[in-house]
């Protein structure tokens, strides 16, 4: 899974660019209110910034964000129904953290426009959703090797690890809405002149890149919660044959291509901001295109290769239980595809490296990759041992083996992602119940009045008036 470092934010008084144009002034007071909203969200940003991963409190920080986010709606609508007017162009400064950088620092960024901070603080809520998955994997540890662990312990730690699928969906489901529909709006909306180019963070190919990235990674562990129970029963006598328990290894395999293809495309999409460049050759903030963090690049293409090779395993596990004599040679040969694989990325999957957090996920990503081909050997010893004494089949080529690869499978969908109702202004219950409020007022009023009355007839107050003879 990947870590996010999360933005920072400047910081921002509406009431120095909003006026409130309603006619009764409906929203002067709310206007204060998205300003001190705002303010906890820079607040928790910062405090972050200076607190170890494992002190983070992403729940606080998806918690402040989605109070954030109707507050700075309601501020949007307003302006678009002229309910409050923009005396100038508000401009927001946030730091990219997903812009490749000399010495790796992310750089702050003045972006112009409410949409600007709509979709920064959108994307800030995506990446604490995947962060948080992230703590609560690994608070979970590498439960499925402990030998000692109870049934009810395991189940425990399964049901963690969907509410961690829970919340990549989630993410996922909100890259997708900025890429889709956001961004689409921040083009259409601009009022001002053409501004500095957007950062990678806010472009559609990233967040497409992030919302495939996020899916791939709720999809590895529902793979995992899915081997959850065979895992710990191979404990003790790893390989072949397998238990049970296990579950279909064709099943697997198309799991796995489909994870491989979405960290693919990602990686294709991630690297296409930094390929794009205007007629000189220069963005339009003067400078060289920005690009992706060769970080994030590195690991979308590492987990590509990883899941390919474990698709390939998973087809020469299928071949070798289930396709009987006929099918032994494509055992050992995609046991032999998926372990050339792995042997690549073990030596040349090493990050870019600067400082100690990226030495230790160095290390751990060699033990992941080790610890897959010690299972990878394991198999095509013994599919090998099998074909070379009992099947004698051919070994075919591994061009030959890609015309056997079945599609991809996806486990588990993004959940789409619906904006919240703004606080207040068209669209919101207040200003819904407002608009009720006074159509009761004014029914009842015309329901007050009295019929209207006949004029009275002509004539004076002397005696006998009205009286003709």
């Amino acid at each position: 899974m990947y870590l996010y470092e999360l933005p920072t934010t400047g910081a921002v008084s509406f009431s120095d660019f909003c006026d409130d144009y309603s006619s009764d002034k409906a929203y002067t007071h709310h206007i204060p209110e998205a300003t001190q909203t705002r303010a906890n969200l820079r607040g928790i940003l910062k405090e972050s910034k200076r607190t170890d991963h494992g002190e983070k409190d992403f729940l606080a920080l998806i918690k402040i964000v989605e109070e954030y986010l109707p507050q700075l709606r309601g501020i949007m609508v307003c302006a678009t129904h002229d309910e409050i007017g923009l005396k100038t162009e508000p401009t927001f400064s946030w730091r990219t953290t997903l812009t490749a950088n000399i010495m790796r620092s992310s750089p702050r960024m003045d972006v112009p426009g409410l949409y600007a901070d709509y979709a920064f603080s959108l994307l800030t809520n995506a990446f604490a959703l995947s962060n948080l998955a992230y703590s609560i994997v690994t608070s979970v540890g590498i439960y499925e090797h402990d030998r000692a662990i109870s049934d009810a312990d395991r189940k425990a730690k399964d049901e963690k690890l969907n509410v961690a699928v829970d919340f990549l969906c989630r993410a996922s489901g909100i890259f997708t809405f900025i890429s889709n529909t956001v961004i689409s709006e921040w083009e259409t909306n601009r009022t001002g002149p053409p501004g500095p180019q957007r950062p990678p963070d806010v472009s559609r190919e990233v967040n497409s890149a992030l919302a495939k990235m996020s899916l791939a990674d709720a999809q590895t562990l529902a793979i995992r919660r899915l081997l959850s129970k065979s895992a710990y029963e191979s404990n003790v006598s790893p390989g072949p044959p397998l238990p049970k328990s296990h579950p279909p290894p064709a099943l697997l395999a198309k799991l796995h291509i489909e994870c491989a293809s979405f960290y693919s495309s990602a990686r294709l999409l991630a690297k296409t901001p930094g390929s794009t460049k205007s007629s000189s050759g220069k963005g339009l903030m003067g400078s060289s295109p920005k690009e992706v963090s060769a970080d994030l690049r590195h690991y979308l293409g590492n987990q590509a290769t990883l899941h390919s090779a474990l698709s390939h395993k998973w087809l020469g596990v299928e071949a070798g239980e289930k396709g009987g004599t006929e099918r032994g040679g494509d055992a050992v040969g995609f046991l032999q595809w998926a372990k050339k694989e792995l042997d690549e990325i073990k030596d040349t999957g090493k990050f870019p490296s600067f400082g100690q957090a990226d030495k230790d996920k160095e290390e751990r990503w060699k033990a992941t990759v080790t610890e897959e081909l010690e299972k990878v050997n394991l198999f095509f010893k013994y599919y090998k041992k099998m074909n070379d004494t009992l099947h004698f089949q051919s070994v075919p080529t591994q061009q030959e083996l890609q015309s056997r690869i079945p599609g991809g499978r996806i486990a588990i969908p993004a959940k789409p992602y619906s904006p919240p109702l703004p606080a207040f202004g068209p669209g919101s219950l207040e200003y819904t119940r407002r608009k009720a409020e006074q159509l009761d007022i004014d029914s009842a009023q015309m329901d007050g009045k009295d019929e209207p009355r006949a004029p009275p007839a002509p004539g004076g107050n002397y005696a006998g008036a009205g009286s003709y003879f």
